[in-house]
């Protein structure tokens, strides 16, 4: 089995729609390590209850569900800042292969944050088509393929991890995996059978009034059976029409939206709204109207204005040149005169009059620049003008435009409201339609109670059933005579002996194959070759107790807390290679509390070994820089992805790559 892309939309932290690509594959070569980095709290956990949610579905044990119902935990879970009409969605390709064959599907579930009948919608594709049948007996497939017992040898936790180191015995999950692989339970239910015998075989011992007392217990007992079974029958009527109801409430339901029932109902709100949005616009002519009796007007001879402006300034240069024309005129000439009374030589008498000459020149092109001043406007009309160009005219062309597009906005929402409007229900078919539902609504609150009284009288009977068969087991105790019983009871007890003998017989035999493998497996994380030689499974509790090449008991407390991870790790490990199940593995937070050499160990040994997938779910601080450059060199990652949760936003987003600056290209 092969996990192939992981979708997350609107799930947890996911806002959106997010793709992860779990092929392990680069390059069309085989590369066994998923990694995917983030902070905590960034998604991770989520990612591996999204795995967990598409295989199982209700059965699911997800982090956050606790004692929620599924229905609870499924609205718990959709994003908070997804849209009520948006569909929660999680999907999971996977590969595996039937009768030689590789077959593809793809596992959809989607819900809303009010899931009808507190349950997802569950698809199974194979390639682009449904498979209906596959579909309806899902759990049933998923446990022959990965069996929810033992799932969490495959699908695990740090905290899984920790807490299987820290205990003496093995949690109930990993030993319920244990018997399950082990096959206990066909001892079990060996002895369960042989009770069953027993009991018979007290009944035909028993006197002529004991038979009679028998009798009428298991009279009363196959009479409340009777009961029990005409009962559940008519819990599976009633269950039949309350799924008719609730779809004939569904179909009430999407008439009244779809011929416009539900916009009717909001017809004043809508009315109100489009009052308003007219309102607005009103003002907003109001305003342009303003705009239009001001200065904006002239921004329609613009050009002349601008031409204007220009004539203005040449006229006013021109007037000051004359101006400055006259008086220099004067004051050269009263120089020439100085300069003559000087006598000064006359080279350089020459050179001063060509000067003065030239400047004199320039200033006369200055003053002829304007022939005939047309404009005559004085200086404060100049800068009024200028005013206008510069400041006023634009600022009062950006406001009409920006009302403009208010209003255009406005007839725009006008426009949609009235859309709205036509849609809905006239006064009299919303009544009709109002009433349809509120009936289905009725009989579908009705048909529910007639459900819960129905399921409660399956239950008192099944409670009293179980009574009569406790106060017949007990009456067999109690008065059947010893005498008669005793050549039994001792049969019975030898048969028990031998089961209970076969039993542990069984439960060494292999057991020995776990604990070589668990061996094999912690000496192969070990750094510490001379610690331990030999892991042994106590048969009863499936506790480990480790052994010396001397045959010594190793106290574990002699073990440190990165050994007892790795010893937890080895158990897991050989527990996997037991199950014979070729299946990927998926670790969150897999370093936690082990040293520089442990961890190298891990990265080197175990990550790249434990299946032909692996998926490991790390912080920056657990697969660091050296660790995952250790996996780079080992060529050893197929993808690696990083999670980035922004807290403003309350939403994570897959990204390639990882905490650290070197790429692998899928």
């Amino acid at each position: 089995m092969i996990f192939l892309e992981l979708v997350l939309e609107n799930f947890g932290p996911y806002l959106g729609r997010q793709v992860i690509n779990l092929c392990p594959k680069r390059d069309d070569n085989s590369r066994p390590i998923i990694l995917v980095g983030g902070m905590n709290g960034g998604g991770k956990t989520t990612m591996m209850d999204a795995i967990r949610l598409a295989l199982y579905g209700h059965r699911a044990q997800c982090s956050t569900r606790g004692n929620l119902s599924y229905s609870d935990f499924l609205t718990q879970s959709v994003n908070r800042n997804a849209l009520p009409i948006d569909n929660t969605r999680v999907e999971l390709v996977f590969e595996h292969i039937e009768n030689d064959q590789p077959m593809e599907y793809r596992i959809v579930r989607t819900w809303t944050k009010k899931p009808k009948d507190g349950k997802d919608n569950l698809g199974i594709l194979e390639g682009d088509w449904l498979d209906s049948a596959l579909t309806n007996t899902w759990d049933e497939y998923i446990e022959n393929l990965l069996p929810l017992g033992i799932s969490n040898l495959f699908l695990f936790d740090g905290e899984q991890v920790k807490e299987l180191a820290e205990v003496e015995a093995p949690p109930p999950v990993v030993v319920e995996a244990i018997r399950s692989l082990l096959g206990l339970e066909l001892a079990d239910r060996l002895a369960i059978d042989l009770d069953i015998l027993v009991t018979r075989k007290r009944k035909s011992m028993a006197n002529q009034q004991q038979l009679a007392n028998l009798e009428d217990i298991e009279k009363k007992l196959s009479s409340q059976q009777s009961d029990y079974e005409l009962a559940k029958q008519e819990l599976c009527s009633i269950q039949e029409q309350l799924e008719q109801t609730r779809e004939k409430q569904q179909q009430a339901f999407d008439k009244f939206v779809c011929d416009g029932g539900k916009i009717a109902a909001q017809r004043n709100q809508l009315e109100s709204q489009l009052n308003y949005y007219n309102t607005k616009v009103e003002q907003i002519r109001e305003q342009m109207r303003e705009l239009a009796a001001g200065i904006l007007p002239l921004s329609l001879i613009e050009p002349l204005l601008t031409q204007a402006q220009a004539q203005a300034e040449k006229e006013s240069r021109a007037s000051q040149a004359k101006l400055a024309r006259d008086i220099l005129q004067q004051r050269d000439q009263r120089l020439v005169d100085l300069l003559t009374a000087l006598k000064l030589p006359a080279k350089k008498f020459d050179k001063i009059k060509a000067f003065l000459g030239k400047e004199n020149q320039q200033i006369e092109q200055e003053a002829g620049e304007v022939k005939d001043p047309w404009l005559g406007a004085e200086e404060e009309m100049f800068h009024s003008l200028t005013n206008l160009l510069t400041y006023y005219q634009p600022t009062q062309k950006q406001l009409a435009e920006e009302q403009l597009a208010k209003r255009k906005n406005l007839e725009a929402d006008i426009n949609a409201t009235k859309r709205q409007l036509a849609t809905a229900a006239p006064p009299e078919s919303y009544q009709e339609l109002e009433d349809a539902l509120k009936q289905a609504q009725t009989e579908l609150a009705q048909a529910q109670a007639a459900y819960e009284i129905a399921k409660r009288r399956c239950d008192k009977l099944g409670y009293a059933i179980a009574q009569s068969k406790k106060d017949l087991a007990r009456y067999g105790e109690e008065t059947i005579d010893r005498k008669n019983d005793q050549h039994m009871l001792a049969a019975s007890a030898l048969v028990q002996q031998s089961l209970k003998v076969f039993r542990e017989q069984l439960t060494l035999r292999k057991l020995n194959k776990l604990e070589h493998e668990v061996t094999e497996c912690f000496l192969y994380l070990l750094h510490k070759s001379d610690l331990v030689h030999r892991v042994a499974i106590d048969t009863n509790s499936f506790s480990l107790s480790l052994y010396d090449l001397q045959g010594k008991l190793v106290p574990k407390h002699r073990l440190s807390a990165g050994e007892k991870q790795l010893l937890a790790i080895a158990l897991l490990w050989g527990l996997a290679r037991v199950s014979g199940r070729n299946l990927p593995v998926a670790i969150d937070t897999p370093l936690g509390r082990l040293d520089s050499s442990h961890r190298s160990n891990l990265v080197e040994r175990y990550f790249p070994a434990a299946s032909h997938q692996v998926i490991l779910l790390s912080t920056d601080t657990e697969i660091g820089k050296v660790e995952a450059k250790q996996l780079r060199e080992a060529d050893a990652i197929a993808q690696q992805y990083l999670l980035n949760y922004d807290p403003t936003k309350h939403r994570t987003t897959v990204e390639s790559g990882y905490f650290y600056s070197e790429q692998v290209t899928a």
